[in-house]
């Protein structure tokens, strides 16, 4: 249909029940762009309607270049999603009840995601939007509905999609920026780093509820000591230097107040690209890294957590270990081996947020307390084991205790906000003072066990499946807590596991592993597009952004009715 068609059946409708909206779901082309009214609320106090503005490239004037890799279209992508964000921002409001005239685009924060709201394609760009069809009561307000549909989308479509009117230098910046930052982390192995720094980053951010930068004269840029500094040379920005963190055991000492977490939180996001201005571009970490805190009173699934805890005094089996409420000793435990299980290469612990007990015992507790006395084998002596043995590398942040000494490969000590590398201090204390602590860990392996989902544990058909907000997801009646998963970034992330563990059922047959199942999905995803999962597929999918296998395997675990075999 035309605008104009558009145009006479709100005229038609103005006034009447606000279920009568439904007549202008369907397809409307523009002069420049063709609008799709995918799906109209039935309510203006439920969720809004979800519409799309589909540009053809030759009028949009974006050349090719612009998105001749993956790395380049999701920052395309990403550029444009905020660009439409920034015009509706600017538009004026429509008054009435409910979400009257409210226009939403899923435009994200600090990182930048592979997201559903924005696609763009070598015939087409396509912005995914919702909006609240305007209402005074619970009867169509027509002319609001002409201004919203007739009026502000072709704005947001001249202002926000159409090249002319944008600044083509920041779209070039955002687009080779994150194709260096691709780059520097696809290097990282080659240079046998985990993770990298680079010299003036900022680091701090504005308050614990910001996610942007710190400002003012009182913060201190990143600058790497020069025994880790590295030098890379990258695609489009040339040569850049920073700290080069190298695989192993590297500990992350210093005083209260001096950055030591702050430093740990950057490598966390890290496995994340930012945007220019972030001050974190270039802080980049393997993309596999996952951060492993304790997390009293979640429930564990028949996980091998013997590597680390055994001979429990009621006799109870750790190869294959279940419970309603962990402690913080075995939630840790078994958050290392599910991340083991899933695939990683790098493991980031904060003392702060461990288990004390988990993570050593010292020569005095082991001389009161006889090892057959004690299940928990800590971590202080399983952290070579894993690197040698598994090749996995471990960033840990520690304050508390120097017995960590002895096993690091690097130390590097934050003071003021500025790293020192001290690991020849460290390894020459570690000799002065001994510390009379004896490995207790028997020499076996650190093996992980597959699981293999069961149906009934995972059976979303006929539940609803949704994210609440940010940490929290509800499958039926159930809801899964992610308040400690923390390398969720992104409330659109969490409504994407959501609609993963919806889809994943079709691969569930209780012989695939849950490593398998989720490759699987993720190769549908890579294959078919982020919306695949999303049973709106082919039309608006919904605001989702791109996850990690770790994150939806964390999710998974924590789903209480989760039964494997």
């Amino acid at each position: 249909m035309t605008k104009e068609q558009l145009k006479k059946i709100i005229d038609k409708i103005d006034g009447k029940g606000y279920k009568a909206y439904k007549e202008i779901e369907g397809e409307y082309e523009f002069e420049k762009f063709t609008l799709y009214i995918d799906y109209v609320q039935p309510d203006p106090f439920a969720p809004p309607s979800r519409i799309r503005v589909r540009v053809p490239l030759s009028i949009s004037g974006f050349e090719k270049e612009l998105f001749s890799n993956s790395s380049r279209q999701v920052a395309l992508e990403d550029f444009l999603t905020r660009s439409v964000a920034q015009v509706i921002e600017k538009l004026p409001s429509i008054k009435g009840t409910g979400h009257s005239g409210n226009i939403y685009i899923d435009k994200g924060g600090q990182e930048i995601l592979k997201r559903s709201a924005m696609v763009v394609t070598e015939n087409y760009i396509e912005a995914r939007m919702n909006v609240g069809l305007p209402a005074f009561g619970r009867k169509i307000n027509g002319r609001g509905a002409l201004t919203q549909l007739l009026d502000f989308i072709p704005q947001i479509v001249e202002k926000g999609l159409l090249k002319k009117n944008l600044n083509v230098d920041k779209i070039w910046l955002w687009v080779t920026t994150v194709e260096d930052q691709d780059y520097l982390r696809n290097l990282l192995k080659e240079l046998e780093l985990v993770a990298f720094v680079a010299d003036g980053s900022i680091l701090p951010r504005e308050s614990g509820v910001s996610d942007k930068p710190l400002k003012g004269k009182n913060v201190v840029p990143f600058k790497s000591p020069e025994s880790l500094r590295v030098k890379v040379t990258l695609p489009n920005r040339g040569e850049i230097t920073g700290m080069g963190i190298p695989q192993g055991v590297t500990l992350i000492v210093g005083g209260g107040y001096h950055g030591k977490s702050t430093l740990l939180k950057a490598l966390e996001r890290g496995v994340y690209n930012h945007i220019p201005g972030d001050g974190r571009e270039f802080v980049i970490t393997v993309e596999d890294a996952v951060k492993i805190r304790a997390e009293d009173g979640r429930r564990i699934e028949k996980v091998d957590i013997s590597a680390f805890i055994k001979n429990l005094p009621n006799g109870e089996d750790t190869t294959s270990f279940s419970t309603e409420n962990a402690s913080g000793s075995t939630s840790q435990a078994a958050n290392i081996i599910e991340a083991i299980e899933i695939g990683t290469s790098l493991l980031l612990l904060d003392e702060d947020t461990s288990a004390t007990n988990f993570m050593i015992r010292d020569a005095r507790m082991q001389k009161l307390i006889a090892k057959d006395e004690e299940p928990i084998t800590p971590f202080i002596d399983r952290v070579r084991q894993l690197y040698e043995q598994n090749g996995i590398s471990t960033i840990l942040v520690m304050g508390g205790s120097g017995d960590y000494f002895d096993v690091a490969d690097c130390v590097i000590k934050m003071h003021n906000y500025r790293p020192f590398d001290v690991t020849e201090e460290a390894k020459k204390i570690a000799q002065e003072i001994k510390t009379e602590i004896k490995i207790e860990s028997e020499d076996i392996p650190i093996a992980v066990k597959d699981r293999i989902p069961l149906k009934e544990g995972l059976r979303a058909k006929g539940k609803k499946v949704k994210s609440k907000d940010k940490e929290t997801i509800r499958l039926g009646y159930e809801e899964i807590e992610l308040d400690y998963v923390e390398q969720i970034v992104d409330k659109s992330q969490t409504n994407a596991i959501a609609e993963i563990i919806r889809y994943m059922e079709k691969y569930i047959d209780e012989r695939k592993s849950l490593k398998e199942i989720l490759k699987a999905v993720f190769k549908d995803i890579n294959e078919k597009g982020l919306e695949i999962v999303s049973p709106f597929y082919g039309k608006h999918p919904g605001n989702l952004a791109l996850p990690r296998i770790q994150e939806v395997a964390a999710a998974i675990n924590r789903l209480r009715s989760f039964k494997v075999k």
